[in-house]
């Protein structure tokens, strides 16, 4: 594969925080971008979010993964119910955001990216998902609770039978820094709690982060290049 394997964790609307990360990498058109989900939700901008993701279409390979907050999302625009509980999670945000009362006055062509997400994505040495795994399953076997919804605080998983690095989301971490487990890396470092949305570099182990605002972080000396 040419070009850089990048990783994102959880925007949640956070288009400030996503736009400093693609300048300051810079991300390329040889690059491939792994989304790791929830995209919407939480943060103020999640429309300026999904359009900034479908612009970055033309400046690099992306591959967008499905979390669970754009799951609820379109589960409950779809009519299922749940409608009150997602408004709780982070969807009066989003609602707040595009300026409308119920996800089925969101516009097409936003719903048509979430719907384009995927539940997996891996490689020779890696695979990404937005939540966890079960150990001893190919990824195709896994269901959707532990790919989208299973938090690392309630069950750690051991390492892949395939013996691939699990890159993941969905479990916060509050701390701000990568949880790094070495055959799992979760790379969720709060941006909605104040903290940082991550981006890494999978095969080098660079991190750039940026705060809500866009502001970036001065990595330590000792960090990967």
């Amino acid at each position: 594969m040419s070009g850089r394997l990048i990783a994102i964790g959880d925007i949640h609307g956070y288009t400030a925080a996503l736009g400093a990360l693609v300048e300051a990498i810079p991300i390329g058109r040889l690059d491939t971008v792994i989304g790791l989900g929830d995209y919407v939700d939480r943060g103020p901008d999640s429309p300026g979010t999904i359009e900034m993701l479908i612009a970055l279409r033309d400046r690099c390979r992306l591959v967008p993964i499905l979390g669970n907050h754009d799951e609820m999302l379109l589960q409950v625009r779809g009519g299922s119910p749940g409608f009150s509980d997602w408004l709780g999670y982070g969807g009066r945000e989003t609602l707040d955001a595009y300026g409308c009362t119920h996800p089925n006055q969101i516009p097409a062509r936003h719903i048509e990216f979430l719907e384009s997400c995927v539940s997996y994505y891996e490689t020779a040495r890696h695979f990404f998902v937005h939540a966890s795994y079960l150990s001893h399953l190919p990824l195709e076997e896994q269901t959707e609770y532990e790919l989208r919804w299973e938090s690392l605080n309630h069950r750690r998983p051991g390492p892949h039978y395939s013996g691939k690095i699990a890159i993941v989301g969905h479990t916060a971490q509050k701390s701000g820094e990568v949880l790094d487990l070495g055959y799992l890396k979760c790379i969720d470092t709060c941006c909605y709690c104040g903290k940082w949305l991550t981006a890494m570099d999978v095969s080098s182990g660079r991190i750039w982060q940026a705060d809500a605002r866009g502001r970036l972080r001065d990595r330590d000396p000792d960090s990967p290049p």
